[in-house]
């Protein structure tokens, strides 16, 4: 090969390996926004971006059981390994099956778990849809307030049976909610005995005297700016501890309602509690449900 020749075969190189550069970064970008960590969930302004990127399979299914006589819409995400996986079942904010929520349930699948998330106000929308079909969130806010107790653990149950039916999956199953969520998992810890382990994002605690059902560990996540909801903490840690019951919180000074989703707020206090909230779920999962 001749001096030009090879000149030119490095700058064609040089341009493959810049053009491979570019996209990684784009891609990168597509799926992150400025500060935020691969190793967390998207962040609500960047989740769509990244499901469309990911190299998971995930996708909407339809699920017997609702306590309206129609299907329950609910999103799964797989994980990517060879043994069999726990079930984590994810209930969405007062903001329904977002894409954001779909972004939490991809980054479990990422982190080991086969994650569902049922919609609770399916059927309930225009012509027996559900969130996707409602024109507005304040209306989707206004459906979910109408989901009473009775109808969250109908609702989880018949994502518990579809759960434990799934090939891939060990039979251990567990729930995390955030918000309105959060509230419906610690709900759940007191109606479900077979339930392994309750995750609890910014979520209130049930009524004391509902706590001594509860069979499975409980382990809360709060941001420290968060009054309402922290009201129900000591209450329940006071409760549990008298019935001998594992539950387990942390509050993260500084952060605000939502951290998770809202990774960006609270001057950088919201994605420190971020990043030390989600390895701590992790960890907890990891312990119940193996």
């Amino acid at each position: 090969m001749n001096l030009p020749t090879m000149r030119r075969a490095a700058a064609i190189a040089l341009v493959t390996i810049a053009v491979a550069l570019a996209h990684a970064t784009s891609a990168a970008a597509k799926s992150y926004g400025p500060g935020e960590d691969p190793k967390l969930p998207p962040s609500e302004m960047t989740a769509k971006a990244a499901l469309e990127s990911t190299p998971r399979h995930g996708e909407f299914i339809d699920l017997p059981g609702a306590p309206r006589g129609t299907a329950i819409k609910a999103w799964i995400s797989y994980p990517e390994r060879k043994d069999k996986a726990g079930v984590v079942i994810v209930i969405h904010e007062v903001f329904g099956l977002s894409d954001w929520i779909r972004g939490v349930a991809d980054q479990l699948a990422r982190d080991g778990f086969i994650a569902v998330a049922p919609d609770f106000i399916s059927g309930m929308g225009p012509n027996g849809g559900g969130t996707d079909a409602v024109a507005s969130r304040d209306e989707v806010v206004k459906l979910i307030r109408s989901v009473t107790p009775d109808d969250q653990v109908a609702v989880l149950n018949a994502t518990r049976e579809f759960a434990l039916k799934i090939p891939s999956a060990s039979g251990k199953i567990a729930t995390v909610g955030f918000c309105w969520g959060g509230g419906a998992s610690y709900n759940y810890a007191t109606a479900q005995p077979a339930l392994n382990a309750a995750a609890v994002f910014y979520g209130t605690s049930p009524d004391a005297a509902k706590l001594a059902t509860v069979k499975a560990p409980v382990m809360g996540f709060y941001g420290g700016n968060d009054a309402r909801v922290n009201a129900t903490i000591d209450p329940a840690v006071a409760e549990m501890k008298k019935l001998g019951k594992p539950y387990t919180p942390h509050i993260y000074d500084g952060a605000g309602h939502g951290f998770l989703r809202q990774q960006n707020g609270q001057d950088g206090a919201n994605m420190k509690a971020s990043e030390q909230a989600w390895p701590a779920l992790l960890a907890f999962f990891r312990a119940n449900l193996k």
